[in-house]
This record gives C-alpha cells, structure tokens and sequence, in this order.
C-alpha cells in the first residue's frame, strides 16, 4: 500500500453527471462526521504520529483539511463571483507548521463541521451552468471547473481521512 495515497490519486475524465456530482456532495457533507469519527477516542500522543515516515501527524491532517477546505470554499465563490479569476496558491507545508496547525483537532473539526454546512448549501444551490464556470490556478496555468473541483475536494476529504483510518489500523489504535 501506498501510505502517502491509501486510496490513489484523484481521477476523472468525461463528462461529469449530475449524479456523480450528488455522490461528490454527499461526500463532502458527510465528512466532518467521518473526520470526528475517524480521530475518535485518539490519545494526544496518538495525534501526534505521523500517518507515515515522514509525513504529517494525524492533528496536521485534522487541520489541513479545515485549512485546505476553506480555500476550497473561496474558490467556489470567486469562480461564482468573478469571470475565470486566478486563485491564490498557498504553501500547505507552511501552513501545516503553523501554531494553529499543533491546537486542539476540536477547533478544526467544529470549523469543518460550519464550513461543510455553508459549502453544501451553496453546493446544492448550483446550476448546471454554475457548475461549469471555471478558475485558473497560477503555478499548473490549468483552468479548472467546479464540477472537476468538487471531485477534487470531496477526494481530497477522503483521501486524509484515509491516512488517519489507515494508520489506525495498522497500529491497531
């Protein structure tokens, strides 16, 4: 198994579906729950493991994802707002060593749990159209749908949680 991908790497080709992007909601509004779940009954020393050599520990993962969502939010409402826009990049690894990435997971999971429900309620709201509007992502020059970034993120959400549920069960926490 590959720990930094326990379950690969995000692909789609093709014309994107409304039930396809229904499942990518569903996902997204289900995982603050799978996240809490996932971290359930975790010591504090637990948390601090790295899911893999190397990688970050289960509270960075618990936090990246807040951070990462919220990026992923705003950039639904500029592609919304704005025709095409660039978004901004950020330094994730940065971010991950932050003061605020070593907190409380509860902090990162109640913001999931608020930012999950704004998200889908915008999510739900889009049409087909909407769906279709794009942003360009400065550093890959790639134009990206919201369609293709839903999947994106809804991927992205299981892809940490499946650090955090694949290290549990080979340390059998």
């Amino acid at each position: 198994m590959d720990y930094r991908y326990p379950i690969g790497k995000f692909e789609f080709t093709g014309k994107i579906s409304t039930a396809q992007r229904e499942q990518w909601i569903r996902e997204i509004e289900t995982l603050p729950a799978r996240m809490r779940q996932a971290v359930e009954g975790l010591s504090e020393d637990q948390l601090n493991l790295p899911y893999r050599e190397g990688g970050w520990t289960l509270r960075q993962v618990v936090h990246h994802v807040a951070d990462s969502h919220i990026n992923a939010y705003t950039r639904f409402k500029l592609a919304l707002t704005e025709d095409n826009p660039t978004i901004r990049p950020y330094f994730e690894d940065r971010w991950a060593e932050l003061p605020d990435s070593m907190a409380d997971i509860g902090v990162s999971l109640a913001l999931l749990e608020a930012l999950h429900q704004r998200w889908v309620i915008l999510l739900k709201a889009l049409s087909e159209a909407d769906y279709e509007r794009t942003f360009q992502h400065p550093e890959s020059g790639t134009t990206t749908s919201l369609a293709y970034n839903l999947g994106t993120y809804a991927w992205h959400g299981n892809h940490h949680l499946a650090h955090i549920t694949s290290l549990r069960t080979r340390l059998v926490l």
